[in-house]
């Protein structure tokens, strides 16, 4: 039996290198090594063209690195897996189909029968809040309803991990906190390990149980970690939360 004391996600010496047109090269990633706790909400901030949504898809298996590996459970990644439920920044809901039928596609391609995977998805549309809209198409909902969709969507495939890029960066700012603060909730249910892509330092410290920032030119390396030990649910008015705000803040300005 797997130890809980072990890492869950191990990336060891990860760079990555794109080659576009011609042999230019351009150096994304460099030299980073992240352990990730089972059940650990793991903030990677930074930046526009720091890297960190690369790193974030090199994990989900849809990018491979040039150097270094990613091991799951000390498996290396390969590919990308059920193991792993994917958010993005976009929606990329089906329009074609409702809530109740986006949500229980993953499962329904795995083969489950009709009547459970229809009480999976529903599960999960309650645990998001959006019962009573089941029937509802994506161009019927707001952009916050949508991406509570895609949250629940990828929980409905039972993966061991989360990974969630940028997805609040498309909604207003007064969605984006309701979000925030329904992630929280989400994770504090759900209890899965969870890697959540950010550029605004307030979302990261709300969230992260821990935040790894990236240095904000290319090619991203890693600048600094922060454990953040604040109690559950977090004020963003609090000292402590202002005081590590403050501390990131003035760390950032020093290397973008």
């Amino acid at each position: 039996m797997k130890s809980n004391n072990q890492p869950k996600i191990v990336c060891q010496n990860i760079s990555k290198v794109f080659i576009q047109k011609g042999s230019q090269r351009v150096h994304v990633l460099e030299d980073i090594s992240v352990d990730v706790k089972p059940n650990e909400f793991v903030v990677i901030l930074g930046p526009g063209q720091s890297g960190k949504s690369t790193l974030l898809r090199i994990i989900a298996g849809l990018e491979t690195p040039t150097t270094g590996t990613v091991t799951l459970d000390g498996k290396e990644v390969s590919g990308p897996g059920a193991d792993r439920g994917l958010v993005f920044q976009s929606y990329m809901l089906f329009p074609w189909k409702t809530v109740l039928g986006n949500v229980e596609l993953g499962p329904r391609l795995r083969g489950i029968p009709k009547k459970e995977r229809r009480e999976v998805a529903q599960r999960y549309i309650n645990l998001v809040g959006l019962q009573k809209f089941e029937k509802h198409y994506p161009h019927q909902l707001s952009g916050g309803m949508k991406q509570r969709v895609g949250i629940a969507r990828a929980y409905a495939n039972n993966p061991e991990v989360m990974l969630l890029d940028e997805p609040f960066g498309q909604l207003d700012a007064q969605t984006r906190y309701f979000m925030e603060k329904e992630t929280a909730r989400i994770w504090e249910t759900e209890k899965r390990t969870v890697l959540f892509v950010t550029n605004n330092i307030e979302e990261a410290i709300y969230l992260g149980d821990r935040i790894i920032s990236l240095q904000g030119k290319l090619p991203g390396r890693m600048h600094a970690t922060y454990e953040v030990n604040l109690p559950r649910p977090r004020e963003q008015t609090e000292m402590k939360f202002l005081e590590l705000r403050q501390k990131i803040t003035d760390a950032s300005e020093l290397v973008l």
